[in-house]
């Protein structure tokens, strides 16, 4: 059997390169997007990186391009790539971020699905990171929620390609993000006392998900949203 290919979207750090390491490791034939040194992100070998943001059409349509080349087609279109901007409270929220915010969520979520559909496979799977909404400030918020109607209302819509799409919201998840934002390593572990699971996640955590919602085990699983969030979510919803 041909190996299963797979496009991650902000794929060369945390949770995007955990699931391409993963779905590298399970035989995919594996391309990420990502911006930065891409050489040096630390992927295998042979996973293909193209330096791409998700908030330019131009770019999009440039690594969908190289996916053709290199996959030709796609059994997995892993959207990851946003932009982070948690704990922004609403009087320090400028117009200029609120529109980069739902410009590269949102907009560009929709539009790298919309111009990848000619290269997924019949059967295939979208995932979507949405991310769970506590603390994101209200603009983070606005512009993830978003995501969960537009999941919903594409998996309908693509139901009869059979190609399923799904979100994955990760929780208080231990990425590089937070040593760049000058946040060490033992007060990010310390936030896990307040997870009922009593832990940090690992980008690999998430990676799993993805991987489970990706598999012909998730074959009946559509317009959903897998929360990966060590309990927090349950202990919301319990209070």
């Amino acid at each position: 059997m041909a190996a299963k290919t797979a496009l991650i979207t902000g794929g060369t750090s945390g949770i995007g390169k955990a699931t391409a390491e993963l779905l590298h490791s399970r035989g995919y034939r594996v391309m990420v997007t990502g911006l930065g040194d891409l050489e040096n992100a630390g992927l295998p070998a042979d996973v293909t990186a193209v330096e791409a943001n998700i908030g330019s059409l131009t770019d999009i349509d440039q690594a969908l391009d190289q996916a053709r080349r290199h996959l030709g087609s796609l059994d997995l279109l892993y959207l990851n790539a946003g932009l982070p901007r948690p704990g922004l409270s609403i009087e320090s929220t400028d117009e200029a971020t609120y529109d980069a915010l739902f410009n590269i969520n949102v907009k560009g979520n929709f539009f790298a699905l919309q111009k990848a559909l000619p290269l997924l496979n019949e059967g295939a799977s979208v995932v979507l990171t949405v991310g769970a909404a506590e603390g994101l400030g209200a603009a983070m918020t606005a512009a993830k929620a978003a995501l969960l109607p537009l999941v919903r209302s594409l998996a309908i819509e693509l139901a009869p390609r059979r190609i399923r799409v799904n979100a994955v919201s990760p929780g208080m998840v231990n990425t590089p993000a937070y040593s760049k934002m000058g946040i060490s390593p033992d007060t990010v572990a310390s936030w896990g006392e307040g997870i009922p699971l009593g832990r940090v996640g690992a980008p690999r955590d998430v990676a799993e998900a993805v991987a489970f919602l990706a598999s012909d085990a998730a074959s009946y699983i559509t317009g959903d949203n897998l929360l990966v969030s060590g309990g927090v979510g349950v202990h919301a919803r319990a209070m």
